[in-house]
């Protein structure tokens, strides 16, 4: 990871290592992109206030999550198919989360499953969930994850119609990845994937493969992931959820204030202010433009925590300014998985840690805690 100074660098990394269709599958959006981009311009629109003769000589990036103590506000949020960005990603993503100190968020539509990531990683991690149709199998993987003993689990609400993604469409998106000639063109330019993809036995969706009669058709196996996507999932199936899991549960997908309102009934300990990193309703507003009227409306009743275009620690900084309590990452770790598998994941760790110790120091804060507004330059006043 030499000459790596950040996110933007292991983009280009990961793009030139990984197949087209799998590097797409993680950098694009829904639709025209609108969404998407808006999260990131959103952010970097926001002036910083610099601050000086300040000591801030004892900074302290820890802070907790949960109730539980992490090394800084920050964790990997779900990202299905990481084993198709890096040969066995989930492990090897989880594996740099922990030694990090903060938590890791193993996605649904994984490749390597509940039970493997359990037995290569010494601590639990959180297990994010689609609710399914058929709700047999839903209520599987919820016992599969209590049974990993995962510490959270995160139920993904905002998926219930899928948005479309023109570049998946285009590429044939497939997992296992399907051997068309175009493919293996593009393959032949990577063989050093190609030959850890080849070499690891995880190359389907293993918590869903794990318990169905035909795994090994690829075919019937993605129509019906495709089928289990439920338009009419409602708050009441995440009333049942609760009633299952006897943990941590967490509430991801929130991005209206009355639906943080819902949230906080079912008891959930936080929610996740998320748009899906700008992959589901295109023209959607960015998340940490409608983070604080959520903080405003529930923040003191459940944990805040934001996702969707978080790319540094002047983002994260920005996002606890306006009342989260931490973020989660998605792209900004998968790119480093697709540059370098679990090095390149503990580099992307490591850049926003970095850049948040610094941008505290010059914004003239010591401590998480010691972060709120006033670390936002506030913008000049414009008419009457």
């Amino acid at each position: 990871m030499k000459n790596v100074t950040c996110i933007a660098d292991l983009r280009r990394i990961h793009q030139r290592r990984v197949p087209k269709a799998f590097f797409d599958y993680v950098d694009g959006g829904s639709y025209a992109e609108q969404t998407l981009r808006a999260n990131c311009n959103d952010f970097e629109r926001m002036q910083l206030r610099q601050r000086v003769m300040v000591d801030v000589s004892a900074r302290d990036t820890s802070t907790t999550i949960l109730s539980e103590p992490v090394a800084l506000p920050l964790a990997l949020g779900p990202v299905g198919l990481s084993g198709m960005q890096h040969a066995d990603g989930e492990i090897h993503a989880c594996r740099a989360a922990q030694k990090a100190g903060i938590p890791y968020t193993l996605s649904t539509l994984s490749i390597c499953s509940i039970e493997d990531v359990a037995a290569h990683v010494d601590k639990p991690f959180w297990f994010q969930l689609y609710v399914m149709r058929d709700r047999g199998y839903t209520k599987s993987l919820v016992e599969r994850a209590i049974a990993a003993k995962c510490s959270a689990l995160v139920l993904t609400v905002d998926l219930q119609v899928i948005g479309q993604r023109h570049a998946d469409i285009k590429n044939g998106m497939a997992v296992p990845p399907q051997w068309t000639l175009d493919k293996m063109i593009d393959f032949a330019r990577r063989p050093r994937w190609v030959a850890s993809v080849m070499r690891s036995p995880r190359r389907n969706f293993g918590n869903l493969t794990a318990s169905m009669k035909d795994s090994s058709d690829i075919t019937s196996v993605a129509k019906w992931v495709n089928s289990q996507f439920d338009p009419g999932l409602n708050w009441k199936d995440a009333e049942w959820i609760r009633s299952l899991w006897p943990g941590k549960l967490i509430i991801k997908g929130i991005l209206d204030r009355d639906d943080a309102a819902e949230a906080v009934k079912t008891g959930a300990q936080a929610l996740v202010v998320s748009n899906h990193g700008g992959r589901q309703l295109d023209g959607a507003p960015s998340t940490i433009s409608v983070l604080p009227e959520i903080v405003d409306a529930v923040g003191q009743q459940i944990e805040v925590l934001l996702d969707s275009g978080v790319r540094s620690g002047q983002d994260v900084l920005r996002a606890l300014a306006l009342g989260a309590k931490s973020c989660l990452i998605g792209r900004a770790y998968a790119y480093g998985l697709g540059a370098g598998g679990e090095a390149g994941v503990t580099k992307a760790i490591d850049i926003i840690r970095n850049e948040l110790s610094v941008t505290m120091g010059l914004c003239g804060v010591n401590s998480i805690k010691g972060i709120d507004r006033r670390v936002l330059q506030k913008p000049e006043r414009t008419g009457p």
